[in-house]
């Protein structure tokens, strides 16, 4: 509860502040009002419970998932230290943007009212509209934040439309009131099942589920590449335990008709989103198809439901963030020192020979690329293997297979990146700020970690 109220207020502060004080200084202050929510989310632990008017829950479990968000942000923010430094930047509105995106996400985190989801949603959705479209010189940043709104609209009319039919259905915005038309007669479910539907639409549109990513890899190339990166992953963690929540709170009962429908989106995710990546050249659009299979990946522990289902997840959602964030920086870092007419360059052939001019961004890279691929030893290899064992769980044989053959396919384009690494080049070095280089650090050295030593965060949960 406290860092929703927390970033609310500092969200405001920072853009007074920006009128105020040094561009220079808006980083450093942007950091510790970001590590004062972080250490504020703790202030609930071991004190459960439902906040303003039984809508918003608190626990243990919540309260890690909230940190995961946070630390996200707190990671994406470290590799902005050289960003923001023309004269028509903005830093203290882009800084508050994605402190109020940060507050959606906590809320869609801990929702037990659907009016919060929609509210938590709803706050997320316009700060990253306004951010991807941040760079106004950018033609592809203009189409990307336009695109992803009017789809973003789109979905969101989606949603709400299957809240009122749950509301309809059940009387009540609650989530536990689903299981009030348990027992109902078929007919008499009709309301229910179609905001079922409709509600899981709205959200895998969010999570760049197929066949809802049409957007996906058009707003992940446009976007300015330190909020795509921050964008890949607040959402979604955001929205993965939103639907957790729905499937175990509001829709369990129903799960024998539900997952039949969800397995088909897991299996069209992982197919579309790898057999596409293998084509791309351009590294964000290969991380946005890449971001449509993860999706399925995800997915497999909601059709998997279990006791251990949450924390997978929650590994799930860690290890995800760790990896794009490496990933994303260190092409941050090398694609603005190579300008192709003026624009960072995002072609694979940017880290051409990356290992001589810069031998630690490149040891990142080859890091997180593994993880993502799911390689042992690294927390991505621990992360799938958790969601493919709680699919198996359940009988889903078949998603397994798939899983497994797409996780190979995908190393073929996770491993473009690495060969381009070591190949030649007559660039020279690359210098990395101290704030970008000790964040890379942090990011490839929990992903190690997380992969020899799982039960660190797991077992938490």
């Amino acid at each position: 509860m406290y860092p929703i109220i927390v970033f609310s207020v500092t969200g405001l502060l920072m853009l007074f502040l920006g009128l105020s004080v040094s561009k220079k200084s808006l980083l450093p202050i942007n950091l510790v009002f970001l590590i004062i929510g972080l250490l504020s989310n703790f202030i609930d632990w071991d004190a459960p419970g439902l906040y303003f008017n039984n809508m918003v829950e608190v626990s243990n479990s919540l309260i890690l998932v909230q940190s995961v968000v946070i630390l996200a942000g707190i990671l994406v923010a470290g590799l902005s230290s050289r960003l923001f430094e023309d004269a028509v930047d903005h830093p203290a509105e882009y800084y508050a943007l994605m402190q109020f995106a940060i507050v959606g996400a906590l809320i869609m985190v801990s929702f037990q009212n659907l009016i919060m989801l929609f509210v938590g949603l709803e706050i997320l959705s316009v700060a990253l509209y306004v951010l991807a479209g941040s760079d106004k010189r950018n033609l592809r940043g203009n189409e990307a934040s336009i695109k992803y709104f009017l789809m973003g609209a789109f979905a969101t009319g989606i949603l709400l439309f299957g809240i009122a039919m749950f509301y309809g259905a059940t009387g009540s915005f609650d989530i536990n009131s689903g299981s009030s038309v348990a027992n109902n007669l078929p007919e008499g479910k009709i309301f229910f099942w179609i905001g079922l539907i409709f509600i899981f639409i709205g959200l895998l549109f969010k999570i760049s589920a197929a066949p809802f990513h049409f957007w996906t890899a058009d707003v992940y190339q446009g976007s300015p590449t330190i909020f795509t990166a921050f964008m890949a992953t607040i959402v979604k963690t955001a929205v993965i335990f939103a639907l957790y929540r729905l499937a175990v709170y509001s829709f369990s009962f129903e799960y024998a008709n539900w997952s039949k429908f969800l397995v088909i989106i897991i299996g069209l995710s992982m197919l579309i989103g790898n057999l596409t990546a293998v084509y791309q050249s351009n590294f964000k659009r290969i991380l946005a198809y890449s971001s449509i299979s993860q999706a399925g990946f995800m997915l497999l522990s909601l059709i998997g439901l279990g006791e251990q289902s949450f924390g997978n997840l929650g590994f799930y959602t860690l290890s995800y963030a760790f990896a794009t964030i490496s990933a994303f920086g260190v092409f941050l870092i090398v694609s603005n020192d190579q300008l192709v007419d003026g624009r960072p360059n995002e072609n694979i052939n940017v880290f051409n020979g990356l290992f001589k001019r810069n031998p630690d961004l490149a040891v990142i890279l080859l890091i997180s690329m593994l993880s993502l691929s799911g390689i042992p030893l690294t927390s991505g290899f621990w992360s799938k293997f958790f969601v493919l064992n709680d699919a198996a769980t359940k009988g889903y044989l078949w998603i397994l297979i798939v899983g497994i053959v797409m996780s190979a396919v995908s190393l073929y384009y996770y491993f473009k990146p690495i060969r381009a690494t070591f190949g030649n080049t007559e660039s020279e070095s690359i210098t990395v700020s101290s704030l970008a280089k000790a964040t890379l650090y942090v990011c490839g050295a929990m992903t190690v970690l997380l992969g020899v030593a799982p039960n660190l965060f797991r077992g938490l949960f």
